[in-house]
Formats: C-alpha cells, sequence, structure tokens
C-alpha cells in the first residue's frame, strides 16, 4: 500500500525492505540486521525500538506439512503465492484446515474458483469464536456453497507422494488433496522479543500498558504481537485482527513523536462471510462468561434484514448476551444474509459504552423498510434478553 519510496519522499522514513532484525541487545540499546540481498550483517543503534513483528500461522509439526503444495496464509505475499497456484497448477481438490476467519473465507475463494473444497474442524461447528448454536448457521451456509465439512476431526498428517501433497489424513479418514490450505490461526510473532528478555504474557504475545510502552525503557510494540485489555472480561486477551493493530499503532506512533495517547482496549469485534452469508460477534461468548464466574440471559431471535414486505428481505439471526442481575451487555453475535453483519457495531458501541440491554431498547436507530422494520433486529434481540431478565420468557 505504502513504497519505501513513498515513505522517503512523503515522510521522511528510511523504510528498508528485505532486512530482517535478528537479535537485540537491550543493554547496548542496538539491533542486529542482515540484509537478505547482500548477506550481510550489522548492528543499529536506537534511542526508541518499536517492535511491530505481527503474527506467524499456526503449522502443527505433523507428518508431510512440509509437501509442496501445502500452505500456510499469514501475509500478503502468502495469500498471492496461493492465488499464483491455483492460476497456474489448476488444482481440482482442495483441503482446508481449521474453520476460522481464514479458513471460511479461503474457503469461499476457492468455491467461487470452482476447486472441489473440503474442511476439517476440530470442533463441533466452525467458528469458535462464536457460540455453537450461531457457529451451526454456518457450517450449514458452508455445507449449502458445496464445501464438504467434517466437523470432530483431528488433522494428523499428510499423504506425500514425489515430495507433493496426496492426501490430507484426519482422525477419521483421508481425503484427496491438490492442494492444502493451513487456516489453524496464528500466534504472536515473538521469539525475537522474548529472547532478549521483553516481557511477554498472553498466548505470548508482548506486555504492554495503556501507551503501548514495554517493561523495558524505550521499547515498544503494537499490532499481532502485542497484548490487548479486554473491556468487558478486565483480562488481557491477544486478538489478532488488522483493526486492532491499526489502532495500536496509531497510539505507539504519536506517543514516540512526542505527544500523548492511549489504547483504553477492545471487545473483539469482528465480522467475516461465507458467499452470501455474512457473520459477525462482539464481547464475549456463553464460554467466556461462564468462565468469569458470570450468570447471564440470552437474547436470541430471527428476523429479516430489511422490513419484512419489502423486496429481498433476507434471513438474520441475532444472538444478545446479559449479565443477570445487572442486564449489562457482555456480547452478541449475528449470522445472516446481505446488511446483517454490520449491525454487530451497534452492540460493539454499546459495550464500549457500558450500556445494558435495557439501554438499548429505547436506542434511537434508522428506520425505513429497505433496511430494517421498525423495530430494528437489534431492537428485538435486547427486548429478548431483556425480558428473560425479568422471567417474562
Amino acid at each position: 500500500m505504502v513504497t519505501p519510496a513513498a515513505f522517503r519522499d512523503d515522510y521522511g522514513i528510511d523504510a528498508r525492505v528485505l532486512h530482517e532484525v535478528v537479535e537485540i541487545d537491550l543493554k547496548s540499546r542496538r539491533v542486529l540486521v542482515r540484509s537478505l540481498e547482500e548477506h550481510k550483517e550489522w548492528w543499529e543503534a536506537f534511542d526508541h525500538l518499536m517492535i511491530a513483528t505481527g503474527a506467524v500461522p499456526i503449522l502443527p509439526a505433523v507428518p508431510g506439512s512440509d509437501a509442496r503444495g501445502v500452505y500456510g496464509l499469514h501475509s500478503l505475499q502468502s495469500g498471492i503465492t496461493v492465488r499464483n497456484v491455483v492460476d497456474t497448477e489448476k488444482p481440482k481438490k482442495a483441503v482446508v484446515i481449521g474453520g476460522g476467519y481464514i479458513g471460511l473465507e479461503m474457503a469461499e475463494a476457492l468455491i467461487m474458483r470452482d476447486l472441489d473444497v473440503s474442511l476439517v474442524e476440530q470442533a463441533s461447528q466452525v467458528m469458535n469464536t462464536l457460540d455453537p448454536d450461531m457457529g451451526a448457521l454456518v457450517s450449514d451456509a458452508l455445507m449449502h456453497v458445496g464445501v464438504e465439512l467434517f466437523r470432530e476431526e483431528t488433522y494428523k498428517g499428510i499423504e506425500v507422494s514425489d515430495g507433493r501433497v496426496k492426501a490430507v489424513v484426519t482422525n477419521h479418514r483421508t481425503i484427496p488433496a491438490d492442494i492444502v490450505i493451513l487456516g489453524l490461526g496464528v500466534r504472536p510473532n515473538t521469539e525475537l522479543a522474548g529472547r532478549a528478555g521483553i516481557s511477554l504474557g498472553v498466548r505470548d504475545a508482548i506486555k504492554v500498558n495503556d501507551r503501548m510502552q514495554t517493561a523495558s525503557p524505550g521499547v515498544w510494540a503494537a499490532g499481532d504481537c502485542a497484548e490487548s485489555f479486554h473491556l468487558v472480561s478486565r483480562r488481557h486477551v491477544h486478538i489478532a485482527l488488522g483493526t486492532i493493530a491499526n489502532k495500536q499503532g496509531r497510539v505507539a506512533g504519536i506517543n514516540l513523536g512526542g505527544r500523548y495517547a492511549t489504547f483504553p482496549g477492545v471487545v473483539g469485534t469482528a465480522v467475516s462471510k461465507i458467499c452470501a452469508i455474512e457473520v459477525a460477534r462482539t464481547g464475549l461468548q456463553e464460554r467466556e462468561i461462564t468462565s468469569l464466574g458470570l450468570e447471564y440471559v440470552v437474547g436470541r431471535i430471527e428476523s429479516t434484514t430489511r422490513a419484512s414486505y419489502y423486496p429481498h428481505a433476507g434471513e438474520i439471526t441475532v444472538k444478545a448476551l446479559a449479565e443477570k442481575g445487572s442486564g449489562k451487555l457482555l456480547g452478541a453475535q449475528i449470522v445472516g444474509v446481505e446488511g446483517a453483519a454490520k449491525r454487530i457495531d451497534i452492540f460493539a458501541t454499546a459495550l464500549h459504552a457500558g450500556f445494558t440491554v435495557e439501554d438499548m431498547i429505547n436506542l434511537d436507530l434508522s428506520y425505513a423498510p429497505p433496511y430494517s422494520g421498525v423495530w430494528d433486529p437489534v431492537h428485538l434481540a435486547v427486548r429478548r434478553a431483556a425480558a428473560a431478565l425479568t422471567g417474562r420468557l
């Protein structure tokens, strides 16, 4: 999006691509840099050090994972590589391992390229950031577009022929494959920071304060390599999303530039889609609420994305979770057709504001038949949750 030349000419930044930092020396305040083109190494001194090393894909150590035709996705370049393989090698059968955001979006892309797609998921439903009942809706949508879905199966390895992938092996079956996508999620890329003695926290993400400072003086971190603070659970978390990374980077940059900014935290808002079905979530899931020792009620409704009588009104399912007693909103999930997912932003805003479901009932949301009924599906879900609080259900 921004070239090294643009960094230099527009911002006065010396952006050195194809260079790698291989060691951090906090005591001497310097980093060891390696040029990948010239195969040279040298030390660079620093006053402040910003670590934004992102995340790396989770690649299980199973037989055959290093075969040709097996790809992990974590960067733009890795996506370009997969697309080039599909364009040039014309694979027919694809197997996606993992039913999270990357797995679902890759399954969609491969279906749209007319491949036969199978997806292996260890859990009972795809999208483990949703509750199982909402994940089941996504599983149904996946199968509806032609993906062969194998749930509650564990990825065991790859069958290889002449160095190339031949099939995926699970604990229940062998699935023929010309190309395999590993969508098992990512982990913080913090090995370099850890070796240097920089403090790590949840999932080995770098510990930072509200200003994105680490415990090491003059060292900052932001993005997928860093922790966040969850505003609902009040716990530190690691959530690898571009929205969070951009906000953290902005805060770190302001502070490094001599001004003052803080990053208060996140609520875990995310959206995705599989062909015509949109998926969204924010806040806590039922299992997370239970782990905090809280009691909760559920408001789950099925409605339409437009007024029911309006042309092209489609299905939407909305689930709101609220704390028993206080009625405080704890989380929400949405699955539906076009126009469904961005409604999650209403719930996300309410979580930031600390609203109860009763507060949300009277939100002055927009209405016109092409966009909603008089009572938006968001309203209907929080009304159902409020009714559950009083035992009227």
